[in-house]
């Protein structure tokens, strides 16, 4: 695994970690509302439902949950991995945690999920966490999406999943039917291990349908926002998510795990009222990752149950920006601007709070870091008026850059 001058050789590059992050794979909320969350999600987001998870499902009504609504696991996608955000009930996932070993009141993050770029890399990580002394929490392969992975957490306790190779949704917006969960694994696997390929084949000779998955339908909407050529039932298209912004208790703890551990590199540190805040990236977006101190959560006027600072959603465009910031304030929903020293490598912006109060980052544009890995002067950037939305803005450097989105809007 190491090289021969004590770096990692990763697909033939030498690097200080096993694997190399490419990017936000998808993100988990343990939420306090479910019912509501999953319609704002949904209906008015855009995320669509690819599969559900009832774990009470054939247990009756235990009547122990039966004051926490509503318990099912729902996986939810906005392009075509097969999720892209999974949505838990918060008191129930704390009911099987007594103990608080993985949740606990404070914390809503169910976990923190990176891409690497092949399943070596996922093996190759694990071992090399766990003898550097990481708190490891579970590896194998999960049904539903049969991403590869392992599980460690961060100096807080939020739990980070390395992943390779989630299943793909294609145009019938089927998912994996689940006879296809046979190769479910509980443990880091031994390589090689057959390709998805194969296991279609094998699927195919043993008679299953594969016609028979998980389909949403959105028949419940209506489609009469006319979105730059394509009839849609909001006035927008996520096309990418992250960052995520977290608030931390020790923030040269968090730093050293991020960086030195998970390989992120560090972009550039602001001050927002008094605190610094650290930003970070695996890939060549400004940043994937911000850090901030707990202390910071109030001044901002975050909600005091989370420590998620914001979860980040891309739009296709600044136009669809603007019109979403319209959609949801005529539905009633809280947003808010917040210092520019938050949000660097960004140009407008908005925070939209969800029905259990997470702050949702709602942008268009990413500042891309190049080859020298220098981001963009703060002198250099754009002046961005509080409260002021332009009908256009103009051309950046790297405007439309960055990892392009891939399929239809709808």
């Amino acid at each position: 695994m190491a090289a021969a001058n004590g770096k990692f050789d990763v697909g033939g590059v030498k690097m200080d970690q096993p694997f190399k992050i490419r990017r936000l794979g998808h993100f988990g909320m343990n939420t306090q509302d479910q019912a509501a969350m999953i319609r704002f999600y949904t209906d008015l987001v855009g995320f669509k439902i690819v599969d559900l998870r009832d774990p009470l499902k054939g247990k009756g009504n235990p009547p122990e949950f039966a004051d926490m609504g509503d318990c099912t696991a729902y996986f939810t996608r906005y392009a075509s991995d097969h999720h892209a955000l999974v949505f838990y009930n918060h008191r129930y996932r704390m009911k099987l945690d007594p103990e608080g070993k993985r949740f606990w009141p404070g914390n809503t993050i169910n976990q923190l999920t990176w891409q690497v770029g092949s399943l070596k890399e996922v093996v190759d990580g694990h071992h090399w966490l766990t003898e550097s002394g990481q708190p490891m929490v579970r590896s194998g392969r999960d049904m539903p999406g049969s991403n590869w992975h392992t599980y460690v957490k961060d100096p807080d306790g939020h739990i980070n999943e390395l992943y390779y190779g989630i299943e793909q949704i294609g145009w019938t917006g089927r998912s994996k039917p689940a006879p296809m969960y046979a190769r479910e694994f509980h443990d880091i696997p031994p390589l090689p291990q057959i390709g998805e390929f194969q296991e279609v084949e094998d699927s195919i000779k043993q008679g299953v349908d594969l016609m028979s998955g998980y389909r949403y339908k959105e028949d419940h909407l209506k489609f009469d926002y006319d979105v730059q050529g394509i009839r849609m039932p909001r006035p927008f298209r996520v096309v990418k998510m992250g960052p995520v912004g977290l608030f931390v208790k020790d923030i040269e703890a968090s730093l050293a795990f991020y960086r030195d551990h998970l390989g992120f590199i560090p972009t550039e540190v602001t001050t927002v009222h008094g605190q610094k805040v650290h930003f970070l990236r695996n890939c060549t977006e400004h940043h994937s990752l911000a850090l901030a101190p707990v202390a910071l959560r109030e001044k901002l006027g975050f909600s005091d149950h989370t420590t998620t600072m914001f979860f980040g959603l891309q739009v296709a465009n600044y136009q669809q920006l603007r019109d979403a910031v319209a959609f949801f304030r005529k539905k009633g929903y809280r947003l808010a601007e917040v210092p520019a020293e938050l949000t660097p490598g960004m140009d407008h912006n908005i925070m939209l709070f969800d029905p259990d109060g997470q702050a949702l980052q709602l942008y268009y544009y990413m500042e891309q870091v190049g080859w020298d890995g220098k981001p963009r002067s703060a002198s250099a950037r754009p002046a961005v008026k509080q409260g002021a939305w332009p009908d256009s803005v103009p051309e950046m450097p790297d405007s439309y850059r960055g990892e392009p989105f891939l399929g239809p809007w709808n």
